[in-house]
């Protein structure tokens, strides 16, 4: 099990050049990527991607990738003539469309993005993928090992919490096999009150508390229950990417105790529902977490 929060990176050297990838994770239910590098290195970003891909398959992820000179002499400053006379062309029209004159008296190259660019000169792009996975490696194994961590923890904290629905579960079934007795000595007592003679054998007080006996069976959610917890459990242990499946289950866990709720009729058991459903509400919102 691992958790969707994490961080990693990476550093390789090469060349007096410094490739630096940083990584972070948060909770997302699908997996959304996002790239930020240099644009000379832009036509890497699928490879990227898909490295990414490889290992994360839920959460967002913010991968920055940095390439700067080891030492000062390194650096450049990059002027794009070009594209500042595209800014400006079309702050032109703007002011013709408009009527003012604000635009292009107000323009600052430094703010434009892409005009002045301070950075160092790039080797061609495949020469880079070469040190720009090398780091990236790096960071997605520190990124794989953070979350594996947190995992950890999370699996702890729904293990803890699991054993006490379990309880719950088990004092529900206990609780279940009573009701249906304390309700034919309530009636035989009402009945009594009420100045009526019969008697357990008589055939309407068998008839109301068969009745009684099938609105408020709740075996078969008992049952589902057990499956579903058992399954929680194999889930947990897993390494595989079980944050989906854990979610369904934690609605078909819900569902099932809405029902026992509904049909039990008891008062210990419904408090007993109460606090099954404390603690699963806390598993629903660490289950958001997982990967």
């Amino acid at each position: 099990m691992k958790s969707m929060t994490g961080f990693g990176n990476g550093e390789v050297l090469i060349d007096d050049l410094l490739y630096r990838v940083e990584i972070s994770s948060v909770n997302r239910k699908q997996a959304d990527i996002i790239i930020n590098m240099p644009r000379e290195l832009s036509a890497l970003e699928t490879r990227v991607r898909k490295m990414i891909k490889e290992s994360v398959s839920r959460g967002r992820v913010n991968v920055n990738i940095f390439v700067k000179a080891s030492s000062s002499e390194g650096g450049t400053i990059n002027v794009n003539k070009e594209l500042a006379k595209q800014y400006y062309e079309a702050l032109r029209v703007l002011e013709l469309d408009l009527g003012s004159n604000n635009f292009t008296d107000n323009f600052d190259p430094m703010r434009a993005n892409g005009v002045i660019n301070f950075g160092v000169t790039l080797p061609e792009v495949e020469d880079a993928w070469s040190h720009v996975k090398q780091a990236l490696v790096q960071a997605v194994d520190h990124l794989i090992v953070m979350r594996s961590d947190e995992g950890a923890h999370l699996k702890a904290d729904l293990e803890s919490r699991l054993d006490k629905i379990k309880a719950n579960l088990e004092r529900i079934s206990e609780q279940a096999s009573h009701v249906v007795s304390r309700h034919k000595e309530n009636l035989l007592k009402r009945l009594t009150a009420s100045g009526l003679e019969l008697d357990l054998n008589d055939e309407r007080v068998i008839k109301e508390i068969g009745i009684f006996a099938d609105r408020c069976d709740i075996t078969e959610e008992i049952t589902r229950l057990e499956s579903h917890l058992i399954q929680s459990e194999k889930y947990f242990s897993s390494n595989e990417a079980v944050g989906r499946p854990l979610d369904f289950l934690v609605q078909e866990i819900s569902r099932e105790l809405n029902t026992i709720g509904s049909k039990a009729n008891d008062a210990n058991i419904a408090q007993s529902i109460v606090e099954t459903k404390t603690e699963l509400e806390k598993i629903r919102e660490q289950v958001q977490n997982v990967e």
